[in-house]
């Protein structure tokens, strides 16, 4: 069941790149946060295995601003075997965003009622955390070393008065109950007036990806249950 309530968050930043997969070489962005970017910010600030994020839109506020940089980037996964820097780096180039304000507004999904854990205990819990500023880890914007800013919007904020045609975007990453990964892609996608707005189709879609949830007797489950335990104590007093 998915809550009534949006809850709504404003996130910015100096950079941003939300890259496009259909460009393999150079990076180059998408003109505003794609729908799991948004998710990744709200994961950052609240995450736990009873709930997924239902993202309904993304509202663009600054103008979209394009940006070229040459960034040193690595041509390979960490493993076991540390990564000789020298051996494995590579120059290229990126198209990426400049000065970027969003709003997204999303609300808690679960699969199942559970009358212990309402939804709207979680969307109560996500809006102190951003209150005081607190996240799990610091939200970013495409990559990682473009950090974050999060806040409680101020009922001020406009969206851009701008309508940018997108074509095809990534939505998410589908996980099936192996764990082999699919992208997830909606079409058809433009800014409207700086809104964006992510499709019911492929949030029901993502709803049902096994990545999400780990087994409940995981180190994750435990740290979750000790960090609800706080939670729970916080609000009470």
């Amino acid at each position: 069941m998915i809550d009534n309530e949006i809850v709504r968050v404003k996130v910015t930043g100096d950079f941003a790149c939300f890259t496009r997969p259909d460009l393999k070489v150079e990076r180059m962005t998408y003109p505003c946060m794609t729908p799991s970017a948004a998710r990744g910010v709200l994961d950052s600030i609240l995450w736990k295995p009873e709930f997924q994020w239902w993202v309904h839109r993304i509202i663009v506020l600054n103008p979209v601003k394009f940006f070229s940089v040459k960034r040193n980037e690595i041509n390979a996964k960490q493993g076991k075997t540390p990564i000789i820097i020298e051996e494995k780096r590579a120059q290229r180039n990126s198209i990426i965003l400049k000065d970027v304000a969003y709003i997204i507004e999303a609300s808690v999904f679960q699969k199942e009622f559970d009358p212990k854990n309402p939804v709207k205990k979680y969307a109560e819990m996500f809006k102190r955390r951003v209150k005081k500023g607190q996240c799990w880890r610091r939200p970013f914007l495409g990559t990682r070393e473009f950090a974050a800013e999060f806040l409680e919007p101020d009922g001020n904020d406009q969206p851009i008065q701008e309508i940018i045609p997108i074509g095809s975007m990534l939505f998410d990453i589908f996980y099936d109950v192996k764990g082999k990964p699919s992208p997830v892609f909606f079409y058809d996608v433009k800014i409207d007036n700086g809104i964006l707005e992510c499709s019911n189709a492929e949030n029901e879609k993502m709803m049902h990806s096994s990545h999400l949830q780990p087994d409940m007797d995981s180190e994750i489950s435990s740290a979750i249950y000790g960090f609800n335990q706080n939670e729970e104590q916080e609000a009470a007093r």
